[in-house]
């Protein structure tokens, strides 16, 4: 039987290399890892044909249990290790698979030059069907793509006389209606390929010839076998390639034009996936080498039939490789040699053992009642135990000759009919007595019995008259059919050699249904080879596994490992794993990485802290698909659950740190939901969660802030916050299990449920206290003893809590006042991590430990904010994180009271000190963005805008800012409004002005018209009473303002009030005497219209307000500042243009800008396309060559 590669399965890089146009999978097997040829190969020869020649094989192994496998992959392997050069072919192969085809063409070029051309790159660059690929079409999912990969394919050519400018879009191309052109074109053409195919193949399929005649013309080499089209393509191919490469240009002429038919220039057109054979040359070369005899069977002097032994390694094999050198020739000749005498030594050693075992059925014969002597002698050759079955030629002319019995492991049926049965049967009773202890494993069931005809043909007369029965005994297939096993080995023997010829042959989208089979097989089979090409199967099995495909075949080695122990899924399982790590494609690795994972817990221990550490480690690393990575870090994590070398835990560490690098959110999900806590329930067994794990983390954002002084690394500080925010839950359930009541916790009784609240929502089910604890009931009882010990007992010997009330607490506090309180993101990342420990540990730990640490720093003083002192922590980022992530765990009426009162006194403090106001407006922002928390801002300003100081009146008017945004507009007509136009009632200019960007975010935001007109009024107000006449700061915030909410405002309100009030403000302001004051207006000015210019303005405000509005700015910009003057210009003649186009054309008038402008940017994108286009002109002209 022939040796199969079952490596092989369609979706093999070298295959990919071989075949790169090849669009469909191709489902093979050929042997030994060389490619056999395909079902339509002219040149391959018939299934019933004789083997060429005769080589040792993989298929079976030796009966000592190691099997001996030669084959041309491994030889090729064992004599290139010999050289340390690298082939031609190597570097080319290489050059293909990364799609330097540049590079592979000069190559190609080179060594045709040199006169040594390469089959590989001849075959690539001959095949059109590697550079017409659409560009922005992906390859289909089972797809084989070639060496290089898809090709980009450039548009169609134009020039610049067919070029229809008019036709073009506002985006200024039109490569749609191009791709629709050449799709058209290539669709056409496919229909052309596949109507010439469909007639080759129904040529072929008229002139198949049957194989009964086949039969016919082997056996009677003087009948010759009429020729098949594709063989006359494929030669006619070859005969044209012959009389060009030497120079008879007239006969291929004449040849081509005598074959109209067939275009000589591309092999594509021989037939459907059929490989380039040799040229003729070469051909005839390999057909002058004699070829050694084959046979299919070896007769032995002890009478077995060495063909049905395990150990026979004789089987069909390709003819090697032409190109080998002498030396490596010789070593493949000498390893071969020493194969055979291998082989000749087990040969001798299993013929000694059945010797003895025959000569010890015969005693054991000896001892039982002799039947007639006529019977005896059949009976015991039929009966007799597995190992003394005689066996003998299929082609014995003896009469009484037996045909073998597969040394006891087959039933052959192959001689049911032949001579034994012309002599009576031995009787039941005879039978059974022949063999009284046979170990034979069908020992219960009794011998079959036929009747006999009452005739007296000879022997010979009945076997020639039985050979016209139509059976095939001489093939692979024949052979393995005419054995019918009887044994479980030697079922699993059976599977073992037919499922690499099964495989290949199933659909893809049904192939895991063979998992079960191949997975039984290998658990089963006695030889390791056959293991280990089934365990290869499997990982091969699908070329690209979908979820489903992937949780079968993981089940499967789960299964496996379960059944074979640690020892075989270190030496079988592992290798499979290894050998996939960097497959091309990620699902194939994919299902490595989860592999790893799945078969941690069967693994031998210092394999899992070692070798698969390392390999995960490796793809973390290096593979670029996130879905691989995030694989890997879940992998991680279950390693993490069954390491127990704590030499690991610095490598597990900065494992955690890279993962949590990794620039995928979908990776840095699963770190958090899986690593982490595992990590965290090593370093808890280990005990150094408390000791090292979070002082490593917080040493890290110490460092992080002391290097940041100029610019902090917010990344790196989230990294590192996120994962000591997913270290809580463990923290807590350390504290749990290392209290002093831990012991006295009991499940008996009536234990109330842990309220829905009581946690944080975890991110996974391995961040939940329960899970970690055991159980729900366990982890109510030591909560009642928590909150009982904190409440009545305090902390006294509890080390593991006092660590984080007198270590981690003060270290966090402390490092939150150095982290910048601008900074939204930090400010909600440490907000969001107090909130979590706070509602982790509970409402008695936060009241009785945490806010007394805050407070106690936090001392609500004007000393404490005195900056020049250094006493300035209500400055800081303490304030923000101490009231959003603290004081809002809880939300009972006594802490929102504590709240409010905190902020209070803060807006009160800073107010009073002129202190910095960014720590109240973090906070106010922070809670803001919870529409929860608005009622209690709200609240809180109110007390600001009652306040008897015009100080804290200007920053509660400044903080309805922050908060009207996201506010809905009952509250805002209800309550903010009102305490807006309360504090502009006030005598103060300051508090009035402060008010002004609120008025303006109101105009931004709401759509209320009552509310709007309010608004409007005030503003009104601000812009026209005499009083602020005089008012530059009320001026300069009044056109901030306009600029900021300008754009957004309702458009009725930026024509009618916005736009007149601007053109006054740049009117007044041109006689403004005091030269600073006119340039802080005019610059505000500038930003304002530059804001608003973006804007539609209708042609009447255009014209009366703000072209002279932006003329009167100009007057001001000529004197201060002309490089503004310019940008004014441009501003003002633009829109200039616009009012005359909208006047001639109001439809077309809007874009006429733009047209103009999108007709010069076509022909600029043009331009610079035909110029990217000049490199592959060659490939585009292939494109559209009609077939001949």
């Amino acid at each position: 039987m022939a040796s199969v590669n079952p490596f092989n399965l369609s979706d093999s890089e070298e295959e990919a290399e071989r075949r790169p146009n090849e669009t469909v999978d191709t489902e093979r097997s050929p042997s030994d890892g060389a490619p056999g040829p395909p079902p339509g190969n002219p040149f391959s020869p018939p299934a019933d044909a004789e083997p060429p020649t005769l080589l040792l094989s993989s298929n079976r192994t030796s009966p000592s249990g190691e099997g001996i496998s030669v084959s041309v992959a491994a030889t090729s392997a064992m004599a290139g290790s010999a050289e340390t050069r690298v082939s031609v072919d190597v570097i080319a192969a290489q050059l293909l698979r990364d799609q330097y085809v540049l590079t592979a063409l000069e190559f190609h070029t080179e060594l045709l030059e040199a006169g040594r051309e390469l089959p590989r790159l001849r075959d690539y660059f001959s095949n059109p069907g590697n550079f017409e690929r659409q560009s922005g079409t992906p390859p289909a999912k089972d797809q084989v793509l070639g060496p290089g990969g898809p090709l980009n394919r450039a548009g169609s050519i134009s020039t610049l006389d067919s070029l229809d400018f008019a036709r073009y879009s506002d985006d200024g191309n039109r490569e749609s209606d191009e791709r629709v052109a050449v799709l058209e074109f290539e669709l056409r053409k496919a229909k052309e390929t596949i109507q010439a195919l469909r007639a080759n193949l129904t040529q072929a399929a008229e002139s198949e010839v049957p194989s009964q005649e086949r039969k016919n013309f082997k056996s009677s080499p003087e009948i010759q076998e009429p020729i098949r089209p594709l063989e006359k393509r494929a030669l006619n191919f070859l005969v044209n390639e012959y009389l060009l490469k030497n120079e008879y240009k007239l006969s291929s002429i004449t040849f081509s034009d005598e074959n109209d038919d067939q275009d000589f220039e591309l092999w594509d057109d021989v037939g459907l996936n059929i490989p380039k054979p040799p040229d003729l040359l070469q051909l005839y070369r390999s057909c002058g080498t004699p070829l050694p005899s084959p046979r299919d069977t070896v007769d032995a002097s002890v009478g077995v039939d060495f063909g049905d032994l395990p150990g026979n390694c004789i089987a069909q094999e390709p003819p090697k490789k032409p190109d080998l050198s002498q030396q490596q020739q010789t070593e493949v000749v000498q390893e071969l040699e020493y194969q055979i005498s291998l082989l000749n030594n087990e040969k001798q050693s299993l013929a000694e053992q059945i010797k003895k075992l025959q000569s010890e059925i015969q005693t054991l014969k000896r001892t039982v009642s002799s039947p007639p002597p006529a019977t005896l002698d059949l009976g015991s050759q039929n009966t007799s135990n597995p190992c003394s079955s005689s066996s003998t030629n299929a082609s014995s002319t003896g009469p009484l000759s037996v045909p073998p019995t597969d040394n006891g492991q087959y039933l052959d049926i192959r001689g049911v009919s032949e001579p034994e049965t012309v002599l009576d049967p031995p009787s039941t009773q005879n039978t059974s007595h022949a063999n009284p202890q046979s170990h034979n494993k069908l020992k219960s069931r009794p011998p079959v019995q036929f009747d006999q005809p009452n005739r007296k043909l000879s022997p010979a007369f009945l076997q020639a008259l039985l050979s016209f029965c139509r059976m095939c005994s001489d093939s692979r297939l024949g052979a393995e059919v005419s054995r019918i096993s009887d044994s479980e080995e030697s079922v699993m023997l059976m599977l073992g050699r037919c499922l690499p010829h099964i495989v290949p042959n199933v659909l893809l989208a049904k192939r895991e249904e063979l998992i079960p089979l191949i997975l039984c097989t290998a658990c089963l089979h006695p030889e390791p080879k056959e293991r280990d090409q089934l365990l290869h199967i499997l990982f091969n099995l699908i070329k690209r596994p979908d979820d489903e495909q992937r949780q079968m075949i993981l089940t499967g080695c789960v299964a496996f490992a379960r059944h074979v122990g640690p020892t075989r899924v270190e030496a079988e399982l592992l290798p499979q794993c290894w050998e996939q790590i960097n497959h091309k494609y990620p699902e194939r690795r994919l299902l490595v990485a989860e592999s790893c994972g799945a078969l941690a817990p069967y693994l031998p221990k210092e394999i899992r802290s070692s070798l698969v550490l390392s390999m995960l480690q490796q793809m973390l690393a290096e593979d670029k698909a996130d879905m691989v990575r995030e694989a890997v870090v879940k992998s991680l994590g279950i390693i993490m659950g069954y390491i127990d070398d704590p030499d690991k835990y610095s490598q597990g560490f900065e494992l955690m740190l890279l993962s949590l690098g990794d620039p995928s959110e979908r990776v840095v999900s699963a770190v958090h939901q899986v690593f982490i806590p595992a990590f965290a329930a090593w370093t808890t067994e280990l005990g150094t969660l408390q000791t090292a794990l979070i002082p490593s983390l917080l040493a890290r954002i110490e460092k992080l802030l002391t290097q940041g002084e100029h610019g902090l690394d917010e990344h790196k500080l989230h990294v590192f916050l996120s994962a000591l925010q997913s270290l809580i839950p463990p923290l807590f359930a350390v504290v749990l299990q290392n209290a002093p009541f831990t012991s006295r916790a009991k499940l008996h009784g009536d234990i109330p449920a842990i309220e829905v609240t009581r946690f944080p929502r975890p991110a996974s089910p391995l961040q939940d206290v329960a899970t970690i604890i055991g159980s729900r009931e366990m982890l109510s009882a030591l909560l009642l003893l928590y909150d009982h010990q904190l409440e009545h007992e305090g902390t006294t010997g509890w080390d593991s809590l006092l660590w984080v009330v007198n270590q981690l607490l003060p270290q966090l506090i402390e490092i939150v006042g150095r982290i910048n309180v601008t900074s939204s993101t930090c400010v909600h990342e440490f907000s969001r991590f107090f909130w979590r420990l706070c509602r982790t540990f509970g409402k008695i730990f936060t009241n009785a430990k945490v806010k007394p640490q805050f407070q106690e720093i936090l001392r609500l003083s004007e000393e404490n904010v005195d900056v020049s002192a250094g006493n300035d922590i209500l400055t800081k980022a303490t304030v923000p994180i101490y009231a959003t992530g603290v004081l809002t765990c809880y939300n009972q009426e006594e802490d929102r009271k504590l709240l409010v009162g905190f902020l209070e006194d803060v807006m009160t403090t800073l107010s009073l000190s002129h202190a910095p106001l960014d720590s109240l407006k973090a906070s106010f922002v922070e809670l803001g963005a919870n529409p929860v928390y608005h009622e209690l801002l709200l609240t809180v300003l109110w007390y600001g805008v009652v306040h008897t100081s015009a100080l804290v009146r200007c920053t509660a008017a400044r903080m309805f800012e922050l908060v009207l945004r996201g506010m809905s507009e009952a509250l805002v007509d209800r309550r903010a409004a009102p305490a807006l136009i309360t504090l502009c009632s006030g005598p103060e200019f300051s508090v009035r002005i402060s008010t002004i960007p609120a008025f303006g975010t109101i105009m931004e935001t709401v759509t209320q018209k009552e509310l709007l007109e309010r608004v409007k009024m005030q503003l009104a107000s601000f812009l026209e009473d005499p009083q602020y006449q005089d008012q530059h700061s009320l001026h300069m915030e009044i056109i901030r303002t306009f600029g900021r909410v300008g754009p957004n405002a309702e458009p009725r309100f930026r024509d009618e009030f916005v736009l007149p009030h601007l053109h006054k403000l740049a009117l007044a302001n041109n006689s403004q005497a005091v030269e600073s004051k006119r340039i802080d207006i005019a610059t505000q000015l500038f930003e304002a219209y530059s804001a608003l210019s973006c804007c539609f303005i209708s042609e009447e405000v255009m014209v009366n307000h703000f072209l002279p509005g932006l003329r009167c700015l100009r007057a001001d910009m000529e004197q201060l500042s002309p490089e503004h003057e310019v940008i004014l210009s441009s501003m003002i003649k633009e829109c200039e243009i616009k009012v005359e186009n909208r006047g001639m054309a109001d439809a077309q008038g809007s874009m006429s800008i733009a047209s103009s402008l999108v007709g010069e940017d076509a022909k600029t994108k043009f331009l610079s396309k035909m110029g990217q286009l000049t490199t592959s002109g060659a490939m585009l002209a292939n494109v559209f060559q009609r077939k001949k």
